[in-house]
């Protein structure tokens, strides 16, 4: 029954160690008060005033502590770990004020709750322990010298009693333990300014990844397509043109050569190691990408129209990774067609086209394929530019305009 549900959960029991936890760390801050009612004493009319400063006095050293990293380290842990982390992301250093207050704010109930479920938790068990016998010897013990109680069923209340104040204790624990976590929730969880800018990291690291792996599909993606093609061509024609053989050879050596570099460059970036890492290619290198992409067995007729060196650099490494999809897609797909690339560099704008018949190749059975059309769409817009691709009477069509002008 839902009534019970509490006495057998273990998140009552993991609340009720939290809570004993608190009347641990409210030890020296009671023996601190023990110290502070003497000593204030003097100065005082009455004992009930000395015992309202002390205890002030008592709460602003609670509040000092709290300040101190450690502390603020030891409660993190202990919400995460024993209350079932209501407040994902608090950090054990809140950055400002309000934060810190806040965090404050929960070593107080931390603590002063804690000391109360603690000292009944030692106070209730020992009552049950020392009345448990009373219905059978007719006597309480107590500090000086006990009380007598009538023997058998007269007196049988006083152990039920104490029992049930057992059981109203783990039912106490659990309510306590639902309510601080709902405080923790709200004091130690993170601002709206913190999850804004949680987000915007977030969002950063997976524009980071997604850039990664675009770049890891295009360069070792055509890597592997042009070593594909020629190792199967080498293959076919070992014993009957060795030639050939030789030329595939060679231009797997150096498509695997290339993707060992770009590969290092990538991982470089993932180390965070800026320094010794290959310049990653442009459009001036777009001559070796079709000479690879000829020695793969795939005609292609480029051309580039324009000065190069007027190409904003980010805009030439995005663009010669989409021609290089281009290509790889061109191999992969539609087998040994003609290619035709033609890009035109005007002021302030780029336009690239890469068209080829469709061919009848059989598919690669790769799984989790088509991510280059995706992967080249988002370099495009990460340019500000358009890209379209599909098929036209014919032929697969790829068309980018990349305009930077003032930008």
């Amino acid at each position: 029954m839902r009534v019970f549900r509490p006495l057998v959960r273990g998140v009552t029991y993991r609340r009720w160690v939290y809570l004993i936890l608190g009347g641990a760390i409210s030890v020296p801050y009671l023996l601190f008060a023990a110290v502070a009612i003497p000593a204030v004493m003097p100065f005082t009319a009455s004992e009930g005033t000395a015992f309202v400063i002390a205890s002030a006095i008592t709460v602003a050293v609670m509040v000092a502590t709290s300040f101190l990293p450690a502390v603020r380290v030891l409660e993190v842990t202990a919400v995460r770990e024993l209350l079932g982390d209501p407040a994902p992301g608090a950090r054990p250093r809140p950055r400002d004020w309000p934060g810190r207050l806040r965090f404050s704010g929960m070593f107080l109930l931390h603590v002063c709750t804690g000391f109360g479920v603690s000292f009944a938790s030692l106070a209730i068990p020992t009552l049950v322990g020392l009345t448990i016998a009373a219905p059978f010897t007719g006597r309480l013990p107590a500090a000086e010298g006990g009380a007598d109680v009538p023997k058998g069923w007269a007196s049988a209340w006083v152990p039920v009693l104490c029992v049930l104040a057992l059981v109203t204790l783990v039912y106490a624990v659990w309510a306590i333990g639902a309510g601080l976590t709902k405080a923790a929730a709200r004091l130690l969880g993170l601002s709206a300014a913190d999850r804004i800018a949680e987000l915007e990291r977030r969002a950063e690291r997976l524009a980071e990844r997604n850039r990664l792996a675009r770049e890891l599909h295009d360069s070792v993606g055509h890597a592997l397509s042009v070593v594909t093609v020629q190792a199967g061509a080498a293959r076919r024609t070992l014993h009957t043109d060795p030639g050939f053989t030789e030329r595939a050879l060679a231009a797997i050596e150096e498509s695997a050569r290339t993707a060992l570099d770009d590969l290092d460059h990538v991982l470089g970036l993932l180390r965070e190691e800026a320094a010794g890492k290959t310049p990653q290619p442009g459009l001036a290198d777009l001559d070796s990408l079709v000479s690879a992409t000829r020695l793969a067995g795939t005609e292609v007729d480029a051309g580039l129209d324009g000065d190069v060196s007027a190409v904003p650099p980010v805009v030439s490494r995005e663009v010669y990774r989409i021609l290089q999809e281009c290509l790889t897609n061109a191999v992969r797909h539609a087998g040994k067609v003609p290619v035709t690339v033609r890009v035109g560099i005007g002021t302030g704008c780029l336009d690239a086209t890469v068209s080829n018949p469709l061919g009848a190749a059989p598919p690669s059975g790769r799984a989790g394929g088509g991510r280059g059309l995706r992967g080249m769409t988002e370099r495009a817009a990460v340019l500000g530019g358009e890209l379209s691709a599909g098929p036209v009477r014919g032929r697969w069509e790829v068309v980018l305009r990349v305009p930077w002008g003032a930008r």
